[in-house]
């Protein structure tokens, strides 16, 4: 009896072992497409011979391999799947380990009618302080960056720059700000392609690690990079409008297990038209119309600009990365011409006299940022990064105004003339220590400090043209010194349970600044210490229903040329002005508002401008001069309702729809008198982006936009409608992009501004260059499925920078 059961204890010993030995035979390989490059993140998996049974499956690497393990001899069927590849299916009898070496997949043809690809639809996930717009792998990829921003719910793109509402915002990439003008962004953002695009954060209410001047922000999230290789880009873009404009640039990016590298580089050659006609209505003492002064001013703008963006991230080993960013933007040829005919009439409309002026004016400048970052990554999933930036940025401007005056019997009856140069350097350092803990699954708590200092030396000098012969105008000829430093510190806390989700934090920042004119021996000192405040909650009350609310303290301070106390003529009677004595503008933030039935939602806000910086035009009724001047206002206040709708009748037809209520006040004591004015504004947005073909590969986007009469800046603005129309088709096997877009279409964006308020009088109608065609064309070349490092310096000492006017 014993021995039996020592024998079948034996058999069945041997079977265990048998069976755990024939359980460990294995199937690997690598997955390429047709040009062999690697395809990462392809599924592999593994059925029963008949198809019907999962057994167990994995995913390729970087590197396009897999490997499965514990499999036991038999028959299987193997499949491996990716989008927009045709699956790849083949029986397998298994008897030990199997290698097989190269699986090549082939991508779906654009014809082919038995499949239809579907592309995922954008969503929309809500947090208290933003909102994520997810756009990866839609078809709204397949566009620009500038279209992405534009159907990005609660972003109003215009010609102006990027906002949220009617507030302006900083836009980041990948938590870097782009330091670039409003026009320079918009030509940035247009170029850029959007295949790259993780999602689109709109913060509302930044955390403290964001500078305390960012009181909106977009921060555009790039993919991270999955696989290995090289990715380059061509693009080029053509414009009619009043004149043709040219943009052309290439990308290139390469990355290996150690090196990231991004190289980009675009050219831009543009000639800018606008046409403006100006009453102004100069008064007497009692403010009864003494003259009227009616203008037709024409300016032309011609400009090249070479953009170039370098980012290179070294890993060093797991946890420790050093990276380099440097951007640099250089304009040799930027040349404006303004042609300036006035009418001089009395009350009466009498004619009194004329006068025509030509500004000429050329300028050559370069602006270089860089960065330099370190990253340590501890095992806890916390982080240390420390960042130093250093901006150069040289500008220089020669300006000759000529001006030839006729009587009242319109004959000449003489002329003047004269030269000016004006010069700005700016230095600008920065360095930043940041400490991010993630304290549990639920909650993270940052800290930071930063040091920025700011040097700029500007000087102007003009110059009186008598005969054949320059005199200096000491009266007009000034050197400007300007120094900063600020610290600052920071603390933020996020936590999120069940339905509720904080986040709140606090920045100090501590300021010194001075200001020192030397020829005019006039110097602004200012000292504070600030703090900033931020605070987000919201509530998931039901599945569909979500509250919440958020409060923010930021800052604004002034551009550097705005303090600047130089006279920048732009005619003999009409000057702008710099203001030394300019202060920051504080700007509270509150929002409540809820999202309901995940298509609605409807807020409410309330922002208080303390000391808002404006550029107001002043008329002097005594020297009939106009002089644009930078002053802190004493009030201004803006509150409102805002309803969104954002919807998809289809899967491939998204409709959003965003109107605005809002009023806006101002106030400020001008000496002479305390004026107060206010207006009740709407802003409204329709857009609709399609999708056609089965493959998606031909979108359109039709927007509308609707603004109001408004008030900005104790100028009251009449309504107008920008309209747009953008096509995209990809082609070449989804390597290449065509567009086409149309700007303007009912040519109702020109608008109408006027002044009335004690002893101003004045109106304005705009013509900007604002309706055109644009054609544009974007190829990928090496491995397409690449995703760039691409991002830009940082430093918001750099948005002040800003050229005379």
């Amino acid at each position: 009896m014993i021995v039996c059961l020592r024998y079948y204890f034996i058999l069945f010993f041997l079977n265990l072992c048998i069976v755990g030995y024939a359980q460990d035979f294995s199937i690997l390989g690598q997955v390429v497409d047709l040009n062999d490059e690697p395809v990462a993140l392809a599924n592999v998996i593994v059925l029963a011979e008949d198809g019907s049974t999962f057994y167990t499956g994995t995913s390729t690497d970087d590197n396009g391999q897999f490997i499965i393990n514990n499999l036991s001899s038999s028959t299987y069927i193997l499949r491996v799947k990716f989008i927009g590849f045709e699956d790849f299916t083949q029986k397998i009898i298994l008897t030990g380990h199997l290698d097989l070496k190269r699986i090549q997949l082939h991508e779906i043809p654009e014809g082919l009618d038995e499949v239809t690809v579907i592309a995922k639809k954008p969503t929309i996930t809500r947090k208290p302080d933003r909102l994520i717009f997810n756009v990866e792998n839609t078809a709204l990829s397949e566009g620009s960056t500038l279209g992405v921003l534009k159907n990005t719910p609660g972003v109003i793109v215009t010609e102006s720059g990027v906002n949220i509402k009617s507030y302006p915002a900083d836009v980041y990439i990948n938590n870097r700000k782009v330091q670039l003008t409003s026009e320079e962004l918009i030509t940035l953002l247009e170029s850029a392609p959007a295949n790259s695009i993780k999602s689109v954060e709109v913060i509302t209410n930044p955390p403290a690690s964001y500078d305390a001047d960012s009181g909106s922000v977009i921060n555009i999230v790039m993919s991270k990079n999955l696989v290995t290789g090289y990715r380059g880009s061509v693009f080029t873009n053509y414009t009619q409008g009043v004149f043709p404009r040219y943009n052309a640039g290439t990308s290139h990016y390469f990355k290996n297990n150690k090196v990231n590298l991004n190289l980009n580089y675009s050219f831009t050659k543009n000639k800018i038209n606008r046409d403006q006609e100006d009453t102004v209505n100069y008064l007497d003492n009692s403010n009864n119309i003494e003259e009227i002064w009616t203008s037709n001013i024409n300016r032309n703008t011609w400009s090249e600009t070479h953009n170039l963006n370098l980012n290179f991230d070294y890993y060093i080993d797991d946890k420790n990365t050093l990276s380099l960013t440097s951007t640099g933007l250089y304009t040799p040829y930027f040349k404006y011409l303004i042609r300036n005919n006035t009418d001089i009439r009395d009350n009466t409309s009498v004619f009194k006299g004329r006068f025509s002026s030509n500004n000429l004016s050329r300028d050559n400048k370069y602006n270089i940022g860089t960065d330099l970052i370190f990253r340590h990554d501890f095992d806890n999933s916390a982080n240390l990064t420390f960042n130093a930036h250093y901006t150069i940025y040289d500008y220089e401007r020669d300006q000759n105004v000529l001006t030839n005056n006729f009587n009242d019997n319109n004959m000449f009856s003489g002329d003047s003339e004269f030269n000016s140069t004006a010069n700005q350097k700016t230095n600008i350092i920065t360095g930043k220590i940041d400490y991010s803990l993630p304290l549990n699954d639920s909650s993270n708590f940052d800290v930071g400090v930063k040091f920025s200092t700011v040097n700029t030396e500007s000087d102007i000098e003009k110059l009186d043209v008598v005969g054949n012969s320059e005199v200096i105008d000491l009266n007009n000829t000034d050197a400007f010194k300007y120094n900063e430093t600020v610290f600052a510190a920071y603390s933020n806390y996020a936590k999120s349970w069940e339905a509720w989700e904080l986040n709140v934090g606090v920045r100090l920042e501590h300021s010194n600044i001075e200001g020192e004119s030397l020829t005019m021996n006039e110097s602004n000192t200012q000292d504070y210490l600030d703090w900033f405040p931020n605070v987000s909650l919201s509530h998931q009350m039901l599945e569909n229903v979500l509250i919440y609310g958020n409060y923010k303290r930021s800052i604004s301070r002034p551009s550097y040329t705005d303090i600047n106390p130089f006279t920048f003529f732009l005619n003999e009677n009409t000057v702008v002005l710099g203001n030394p004595n300019l202060v920051p503008t504080y700007v509270d933030h509150f929002i409540i508002g809820t999202n309901f039935l995940e298509n609605f939602t409807v807020e409410a806000y309330y922002m208080n401008y303390d000391g808002d910086i404006v550029e107001l035009p002043r008329q002097d009724n005594q020297t009939n001069e106009i002089a644009y001047t930078p002053i802190n206002l004493d009030k201004k206040v803006e509150y409102g309702f805002d309803f969104i709708f954002d919807y998809y009748p289809t899967s491939t037809w998204n409709l959003y729809f965003v109107t605005s209520f809002y009023n806006s006040l101002e106030e400020s004591d001008f000496g002479e008198g305390f004026v107060e004015q206010n207006q009740w504004s709407n802003y409204s947005v329709l857009s609709n982006s399609f999708a056609f073909l089965k493959d998606q590969s031909l979108t359109a986007n039709l927007t509308f936009t609707w603004i109001g009469k408004n008030l900005q800046q104790f100028q009251t603005v009449e309504d107008r409608l920008v309209s747009e129309l953008s096509l995209s088709k990809t082609v070449f096997k989804k390597k290449g992009v065509i567009s086409l877009a149309v700007e303007d279409f009912f040519n109702l964006q020109n608008y109408e501004a006027s002044t009335h308020y004690l002893n101003q009088s004045s109106s304005s109608f705009i013509d900007r260059d604002t309706r055109y065609i644009k054609l544009g064309f974007r190829y990928k070349f090496g491995n397409t499925k690449l995703s760039t490092n691409e991002r830009t310096t940082s430093a918001e000492e750099r948005e002040r920078l800003k050229d005379m006017q």
